[in-house]
């Protein structure tokens, strides 16, 4: 039986916590054309232990060099609390996906196509942060693994789903899910607040959460997470809350 989704793309709202910040205009929008056509996937780098963080490549038709960021992690938004989206409600916690049989669940319900494009670009054992969003207290509760990558969204084809798309079609699918499972829960809650102090930080001192997209891009509820930033947030469990 098919749970409810877990996602929030369209509609979404930046995370309470965060009533300074600028929001990007992404999944509260209709969905672009162009990007879909694209369907750009972020690289996914490997080395000998198994992740690499970044790497800088040339771009000799245009004659200039740029840095490309390599993602081999990832945050998936969930909503904790009860909310109601088409008579459906859309929440889903980190209790509740270990509840699940063999604590695996699809992560369905996307329909932004870079949170889509994203998701495709996920990788068999590529970890990722549960973060609950849309809360009272948005942060990371804990990690999940891939443990199948992308393939069709069932949703996007049953007419009862709140994120049923009547222009998709099932030869040619718009929308993809992974499927993920639960690894632990982090030594402790890591709040928004407590990485966002980290981001503004090393904005000014180029530390590793300068870029975090989880303050450039915050509507997106699928964000890549270079090693660096994967390993600094991870490293906060081990400190006592501010």
């Amino acid at each position: 039986m098919p749970w409810p989704s877990r996602k929030r793309d369209k509609g979404a709202v930046a995370d309470k916590k965060e009533p300074d910040a600028k929001i990007a205009k992404t999944e509260e929008e209709a969905p672009d054309k162009e990007e879909e056509e694209k369907s750009t996937k972020p690289p996914a780098g490997s080395s000998k232990s198994g992740w690499k963080n970044w790497k800088k490549t040339k771009e000799s038709d245009s004659g200039g060099e740029e840095s490309k960021i390599t993602y081999c992690h990832w945050l998936l938004k969930s909503e904790p609390e009860s909310r109601l989206e088409k008579g459906v409600d859309v929440k889903f916690s980190i209790d509740d996906l270990k509840a699940q049989p063999n604590q695996t669940t699809h992560w369905d319900g996307v329909r932004n196509y870079q949170a889509r494009n994203f998701l495709r670009a996920m990788k068999l054992g590529q970890q990722a942060f549960f973060y609950h969003s849309n809360c009272k207290e948005p942060g990371v509760v804990g990690i999940v693994k891939i443990v199948k990558e992308a393939y069709p969204d069932h949703t996007q084809f049953d007419q009862k789903d709140p994120h049923y798309d009547s222009t998709s079609r099932k030869e040619n699918p718009k929308w993809s899910m992974v499927d993920v499972q639960f690894v632990r829960m982090t030594k402790r809650f890591i709040p928004l607040s407590e990485i966002k102090a980290h981001h503004l930080a090393h904005k000014a001192d180029g530390g590793p959460l300068k870029n975090m997209m989880l303050f450039t891009r915050q509507r997106l509820s699928i964000q890549p997470l270079t090693q660096e930033e994967f390993d600094f947030v991870l490293g906060l469990e081990e400190e006592k809350p501010h």
